[in-house]
């Protein structure tokens, strides 16, 4: 159930349902990863499980952060900053001129 707040005080309200995936990985070397994500994508589901449990490895965390998490933070950071210049272009700058009328 998704929780929702409404109205000054915050009040809480029941919002509906939102369908969550879970999925757990256990590696061949014992390590186990978790993720779950909203909706029923259950493949990508199942590989941020497996980056989680990978990421945890000496082995092939370097790998899993600069071939995996690095390009995904760089394409993250870009629609950040094109959404921040679609808004700067839509700012409107609102000033107070003070009347000479003391």
């Amino acid at each position: 159930m998704v929780r929702g707040r409404i109205g000054g005080g915050g009040a809480p309200f029941n919002l509906g349902e939102a369908t969550v995936t879970r999925a757990t990985v256990l590696l061949s070397s014992g390590t186990a990863g978790h993720a779950q994500s909203l909706g029923t994508d259950k493949a990508k589901v199942r590989l941020a499980a497996i980056f989680d449990a990978l990421w945890q490895e000496e082995q092939t965390a370097a790998f899993v952060e600069s071939e995996i998490l690095a390009p995904v933070e760089a394409r993250i950071q870009e629609e950040d900053r094109q959404q921040a210049e679609k808004t700067a272009a839509t700012r409107v700058d609102f000033f107070t001129m003070v009347r000479g009328d003391d």
